[in-house]
């Protein structure tokens, strides 16, 4: 898998989900993740096959946080884990060596052995800075651990966790090339400001 460029997740969007989506496939992005720990089932699959009405058919990828249950009941592109979920093997079992997974790890041992295994097409490595968006936030590993994951990386890595356009320069300077934002995305509740931050940020890692 090659590099894909600015990834997004989906987490309460204030514009809502589909509208966030359709920005994303507005401007292009290759990869979108709907991450909603907190919602029912019913709800959670009614989301996913929202968006991917709105992908389906475009360049942006949609990956699922989590549950490959329901990344194959939205026909998603992909399912996305974190280390205490089920194990890659597990997950190649249920969805097949088409759909793409990816790995959330949290350290240089995490990320070898990540990348080390069978099954996984791109690895998170984070958080970068700390980050709110998770209840219980993991050690934040800095830019120097990230570029040292990106030197040995035969993978994508997706650099996550309090990366806004403020630090985004010095992750991009240590070699990052899949950079991922959250909140700076889904806190506007107009889509054309969304729009214009999504844009923004992809200039920035255009150079």
């Amino acid at each position: 898998m090659d590099n894909f460029g600015l990834y997004v997740i989906l987490t309460r969007p204030a514009v809502g989900h589909v509208a966030a989506a359709e920005v994303a496939v507005r401007c292009g992005v290759r990869m979108l993740q709907l991450r909603e720990k907190d919602l029912p089932d019913g709800e959670l699959l009614r989301i996913a096959r929202e968006v991917r009405a709105v992908t389906r058919g475009t360049e942006t990828r949609f990956i699922v946080n989590d549950r490959p249950d329901i990344a194959l009941l939205s026909d998603a592109d992909g399912v996305h884990v974190g280390q205490g979920d089920l194990p890659v093997s597990a997950v190649r079992r249920i969805v097949g060596r088409k759909m793409i997974v990816g790995l959330s790890t949290h350290s240089i041992e995490q990320a070898r052995a990540a990348l080390a295994s069978e099954g996984v097409d791109y690895i998170g490595f984070g958080p970068v800075y700390p980050t709110t968006t998770k209840a219980v936030p993991d050690p934040v590993v800095g830019t120097e651990q990230l570029r040292e994951v990106l030197g040995f990386a035969q993978l994508p890595v997706v650099s996550i966790g309090g990366i806004f356009p403020e630090t985004l320069p010095a992750v991009l300077a240590v070699g990052a090339r899949n950079p991922c934002l959250v909140r700076h995305f889904m806190e506007p509740s107009d889509p054309a400001e969304v729009e214009r931050r999504v844009r923004e940020i992809q200039r920035m890692i255009a150079g």
